[in-house]
C-alpha cells in the first residue's frame, strides 16, 4: 500500500512478535506500527495467504510479560518476506500500550489526537 493511499500514521518499531493464525505460531519481526495495524517480516516457513486471521502478541519489554500488545488481525497483504495486518480488535490494555509508543515517536500530540479521532470515527 502506498503512503498517498494510508489514513494513519505509521511509525517505525523493530521488535520481535509472535503471530499465531489457529493451530500455526509464527515469530515474526514487527517493522512498523500504527493504529490500524502493523507491518511485519516473515520467517522463511511455509507462506502466509492473505485473508488469514489470527492474533499478534508484540512485547515491548521482555522482563515484564504484561507490557505487551495483543491485537486481533487479519492479513491485508503479503509481498515476499513482509506482510500486512489489519487491526480487527484490540483490548484497552494494548491500546494505551501503542498510544503512549505512537505518542513517544510523532512527537506531536494533535496529530495523535487526530489518528485517535479518525480511528473512532471510522
Amino acid at each position: 500500500m502506498t503512503d498517498e493511499r494510508r489514513h494513519h500514521a505509521r511509525i517505525a518499531f523493530h521488535a520481535p512478535a509472535r503471530l499465531v493464525l489457529g493451530e500455526r505460531t509464527l515469530d515474526v519481526v514487527v517493522l512498523d506500527l500504527s493504529l490500524k495495524g502493523a507491518l511485519i517480516r516473515l520467517p522463511a516457513s511455509p507462506p502466509l495467504s492473505a485473508g488469514a486471521s489470527g492474533m499478534l502478541h508484540v512485547r515491548l519489554n521482555e522482563s515484564e510479560p504484561s507490557e505487551q500488545i495483543s491485537m486481533q488481525i487479519r492479513v491485508a497483504h503479503v509481498q515476499g518476506p513482509q506482510a500486512g495486518l489489519l487491526c480487527i480488535c484490540i483490548d484497552i490494555d494494548s491500546v494505551t500500550h501503542l498510544r503512549r509508543l505512537l505518542e513517544l515517536n510523532l512527537g506531536d500530540p494533535a496529530l495523535l489526537e487526530r489518528e485517535l479521532s479518525a480511528l473512532i470515527a471510522e
